[in-house]
């Protein structure tokens, strides 16, 4: 396999991706469809940009993720693009929600708005560049402040940061995954793990730390 990275899709508690449709949000994935086929399928269209699929790279530098269940994977796809953190930071979004479930009945809402102009400068061709870039989240969490202060809004509080502790990697075609772990605290988690003979672990910060930091 070409891409070494480590992947994670997040997936809400009954474990599908969603979608918009119209102004309601729908099942779109089921993670044992993900499974069976090998395959994840471009879900979420928002602010502006194309239909894609947004995952994350698991990393020393982030250990977090977007939600607290899904799936660990590998892909010989490399990533379309990749943001140093989550895309609503860019966006014009004047109350950012760091939430979901505040949200989600919203949501037509909340992903109508743009990204603001100068965006490009925190989009990245591949994982190293970023890293090398914007080393921690510090830095990262100085340079999107001072960007959304000259776009004209208020610095971000302190309640923000957690939109900085995972990345992006968005592909913006369907992606060949070799499944590696489920992760969640929940039963479900637990039980799919059981039923497709995949290692269970309760974050993917557990996942990481046990499998791949441990060895080196």
């Amino acid at each position: 396999m070409k891409n070494d990275f480590f992947f994670v899709k997040s997936m809400e508690g009954d474990f599908h991706t969603k979608t918009l449709k119209g102004k309601r949000k729908v099942n779109f994935q089921s993670v044992q469809n993900i499974l069976d086929t090998k395959t994840i399928h471009l879900n979420t269209k928002s602010f502006g940009q194309k239909s894609r699929l947004s995952t994350t790279i698991l990393s020393a530098n982030y250990l977090k993720t977007y939600r607290s269940q899904g799936i660990i994977f590998q892909t010989s796809l490399h990533p379309s693009y990749i943001l140093p953190f989550d895309i609503v930071l860019l966006s014009d979004v004047k109350k950012i929600i760091v939430h979901y479930y505040r949200i989600k009945d919203n949501l037509h809402f909340y992903y109508n708005h743009q990204l603001l102009p100068g965006y490009k400068k925190f989009i990245f061709n591949n994982f190293h560049e970023l890293v090398k870039k914007l080393p921690s989240h510090s830095v990262i969490w100085k340079d999107v402040n001072m960007f959304r202060k000259q776009a004209g809004f208020k610095r971000l509080p302190a309640s923000k940061k957690r939109l900085i502790e995972y990345n992006e990697a968005v592909f913006e075609k369907s992606v060949k995954i070799v499944p590696i772990a489920i992760f969640g605290y929940n039963k479900e988690a637990r039980r799919l793990a059981k039923e497709y003979k995949l290692p269970h672990f309760r974050t993917a910060k557990d996942f990481y730390t046990k499998t791949v930091l441990k060895k080196e």
